[in-house]
């Protein structure tokens, strides 16, 4: 049983993993790291899953890493604990179906980072981000400065992580890091029904076009194009489309396998 994350299904095909060590701002430490990584892990290996939400109990997403826990650390032990990180955070990367972020309150350092590894993420009015790193000595180490110059550009990414400075919820969908902003009470509510919309579409397609746009950022159009045609040539040929365009002519809802 986790200690510090919660895991539940709160719709079919839909997982929910949950920060859940309010009383620390849901700081990351490394026994959260450590689950976080198992959990992401377990989530890729399932062929039931449909999408995730990442959210957070308490006030707060994410205040980073738990520097308390850091304090006093030797160079051997804190390299140790990245290791858990980066693997949690590549893991997280791993998971084949959309993963969705609902942030709530601050969600800094590798809180701004797990949200920025989400596919899309929506955010409450509350919410504010930040990677002030630069501040402490060192520097995003989760993919925060790759991830962020892919959906802020390459001019904001550089001027927010140079100068560490935290933003809004406004102004983080402003540079392309949530897709919309909601009031704190109509957060979860939005966040699961947009899981529901995916979990309701054929399966195959889901996995296939997260795939074709994550892999086709790194390749030249040519390349990507024909990523796309491969893709798309293998689910025309599935039980799902032939369902598909059943359901569509005989105007019922589709009953997708995933097959």
């Amino acid at each position: 049983m986790p200690q510090t994350i919660l895991i539940d299904e709160p719709q079919p095909g839909v997982a929910r993993i949950t920060f859940n060590r309010p009383e620390s701002a849901n700081a990351l430490n490394t026994l959260m790291g450590e689950e976080l990584r198992l959990a992401w892990t377990e989530l890729a290996g399932r062929e039931d899953l449909r999408c995730v939400v990442l959210a957070a109990a308490g006030r707060h997403f994410c205040a980073g890493a738990d520097l308390k826990e850091r304090n006093g650390m030797t160079d051997e032990a804190w390299s140790a604990q990245h290791v858990v990180f980066e693997e949690m955070a590549r893991a997280q990367l791993r998971v084949p179906v959309p993963v969705i972020g609902a942030v709530n309150g601050a969600a800094m350092g590798g809180g701004c980072e797990m949200t920025l590894a989400c596919d899309f993420a929506y955010a409450s009015q509350t919410a504010r981000f930040g990677l002030p790193e630069v501040g402490l000595g060192i520097m995003p180490g989760l993919g925060g400065t790759q991830l962020l110059r892919r959906c802020a550009g390459e001019r904001r990414a550089i001027e927010l992580l140079t100068t560490g400075r935290p933003f809004t919820a406004a102004q983080a969908q402003e540079y392309g890091l949530v897709n919309a902003v909601t009031t704190p009470e109509a957060l979860m509510e939005t966040v699961l029904s947009v899981a529901a919309e995916i979990a309701a579409k054929a399966p195959l397609s889901v996995r296939a076009l997260k795939h074709v746009v994550r892999a086709g950022h790194s390749l030249d159009l040519a390349a990507a194009m024909e990523l796309e045609l491969s893709a798309y040539n293998r689910l025309f040929k599935t039980a799902d489309r032939r369902e598909g365009v059943a359901s569509f002519n005989e105007k019922r809802a589709p009953a997708f396998r995933g097959a």
